[in-house]
């Protein structure tokens, strides 16, 4: 099979059946076999009927319904578990990613030999203030802490590998940072395309401010488990070690200095009533609580075990 697009949708009923006749034109046009894999991402309209309808009038649509919203990472992590073509297409269900760009997606990830490519919207139907510099604030700094060279890293509009998406785990809000993921599991050809960009032709957006936020956050959770994710004891145990080290060395000087002093019979005063002495001791009870924190992250990787993240109520031409 050549290709999977998967769908991630939240609330789309108006814009189904508009996607699914232009995905399929595309596809009788370039003779691709494929796949459409919906991901009904807990919808409380009439999405799951109509892809119902679309199902039974064509084989190639499959679908997954979760039973409530769980998120997008945990949409395309359901959908990336079940395609099977050699290229896998992600794009939203609200019109605004053109099918017509999945012809080149496809032939850069097949002639061109990339990982990965990602859409760029270079010129945007947003708003301004609301989207466009928040998102460009938010590309410039997930560029610089990743060190994956893109411009648009929340474009829905991906074409993958099949091999890259078997071998990535999507996770909590972790869809937007998908690039990083494949290069921290290896994948490092990852292109970008600049794509079209279409104006909402139905309903409203199911995105606000806050996902700038928890952008942020994400990114900085995404480069935290990137460096020390596997590793916790180099980051918890280095800190814990040189903290100890230097919480230990200055109670060695104090109780020095107070022998040295009684030794030459000079004035002394109690070692409790020096203030260094609280933060010698201070410090040595830190480090060791960052020692223990790392090797108890050692241990929980080792014993880990997967869990199952979205609960799935309906599915439709899924073995």
């Amino acid at each position: 099979m050549n290709l999977s697009i998967v769908i991630p949708l939240l609330n789309e009923e108006d814009s189904l059946r508009e996607l699914h006749d232009w995905i399929v034109s595309v596809m009788e046009k370039n003779a691709f076999s494929y796949e459409v894999i919906f991901i009904d991402d807990g919808s409380t309209d009439a999405s799951w009927k109509v892809i119902n309808a679309l199902a039974q009038q064509n084989q190639n649509v499959k679908a997954i319904r979760f039973q409530k919203n769980y998120g997008k990472s945990q949409a395309l992590h359901a959908g990336f578990a079940k395609a099977e073509g050699e290229v896998v297409i992600t794009m939203d269900a609200d019109l605004q990613d053109n099918p017509e760009e999945i012809p080149e997606l496809y032939t850069l990830i097949i002639n061109e030999k990339y990982d990965l490519v990602s859409g760029w919207k270079k010129k945007r139907y947003d708003s301004v203030v609301s989207k466009n510099l928040p998102s460009k604030l938010f590309n410039w700094a997930a560029r610089k802490t990743s060190g994956v060279q893109l411009n648009d890293f929340n474009c829905g509009l991906k074409a993958y590998k099949n091999e890259v998406i078997k071998n990535i785990e999507v996770s909590g809000e972790m869809h937007r940072y998908i690039p990083v993921l494949a290069k921290n599991a290896g994948f490092t050809k990852i292109g970008e395309k600049v794509v079209q960009h279409q104006a909402r032709k139905y309903g409203e957006t199911k995105f606000g401010m806050e996902r700038f936020i928890n952008g942020f956050l994400d990114l900085i959770t995404i480069w935290f488990l990137s460096r020390f994710g596997k590793r916790p004891m180099h980051l918890f145990g280095a800190w814990g070690l040189v903290m100890f080290m230097i919480g230990f060395a200055a109670a060695i000087y104090i109780g020095i200095s107070k022998l040295y002093r009684l030794y030459n019979d000079l004035p002394y005063d109690l070692v409790t009533n020096s203030p260094y002495f609280y933060i010698s001791l201070t410090t040595m009870i830190i480090g060791s609580q960052l020692f223990l924190a790392g090797f108890l992250g050692e241990i929980i990787l080792r014993n880990k075990e997967t869990n199952e993240n979205y609960k799935i109520s309906n599915k439709i031409n899924m073995n």
